[in-house]
């Protein structure tokens, strides 16, 4: 396999695991200050858990990112206006889950600016603090529900039509895709609640696609055969 391509496909794979563990390990820091009763005082007592989970989720946007840039040279070949648009929507996830990451800090600060004043008005908190929860819920949704469904349909169409990959990889893509896309609207509506086990069903395939991908092309790479010069 050419070297280039080879390393390219290294480096998605190893971004897409990447951006899986830091969703996860930054979600669960940020347990104190967004599923705490008592958010304005243990946010405050947990600050540096809440940083290290805030930095969790840049790495993720750091990834994301990286895995439309890396792919675009190759999958431009193949169509060039979805492969443009893939780099254009993940950017633009990316900026949702970093508007996310703002309002938890924004957060954090309230419950800093809580605790200091000693015995406060707690309504005028709560009601900020209501605020920048809702803030995180939508980016939450529209982040690595909403956008994750349109990406992943677009990177796995290209991967089926030109057999970059076994074809299994992008079909499990295609209907994770559409399955996440369907939790964002029913999460958006109201029908369900995103950490559900609805929601966990639904967003399973395209978590498993993004992990069969992320070993394939680590281990295997592209298929050289069918890779355009």
């Amino acid at each position: 396999m050419n070297f280039s391509n080879k390393k390219s496909a290294f480096i998605v794979g190893v971004l897409f695991i990447l951006a899986a563990v830091t969703a996860i390990i930054g979600l669960n820091l940020y347990d104190p200050i967004l599923n705490s009763p008592d958010y304005l005082t243990n946010g405050s007592e947990h600050a540096n858990q809440v940083i290290l989970g805030a930095l969790m989720e840049l790495i993720l946007v750091v990834s994301a990112v990286g895995t439309a840039t890396t792919m675009f040279p190759i999958l431009r070949k193949y169509n060039e206006t979805i492969a443009l648009w893939h780099v254009g929507f993940r950017f633009l996830e990316a900026i949702i889950i970093t508007v996310g990451i703002i309002s938890v800090l924004s957060l954090l600060t309230l419950s800093q600016e809580f605790v200091a004043a000693g015995a406060p008005d707690i309504t005028s908190f709560q009601a900020s603090g209501t605020v920048l929860k809702a803030i995180h819920d939508w980016t939450f949704m529209l982040g690595p529900l909403f956008m994750l469904g349109i990406n992943t349909m677009m990177y796995s169409y290209i991967f089926y039509k030109s057999k970059l990959v076994p074809r299994f990889i992008p079909i499990l893509g295609m209907t994770g895709a559409a399955l996440v896309f369907i939790c964002a609207l029913l999460v958006m509506f109201g029908v369900i609640q995103q950490i559900s086990v609805w929601g966990g069903i639904l967003a399973l395939p395209v978590a498993a696609n993004e992990m069969i991908l992320a070993v394939w092309l680590i281990v295997k790479g592209f298929n050289e055969k069918v890779i355009k010069s």
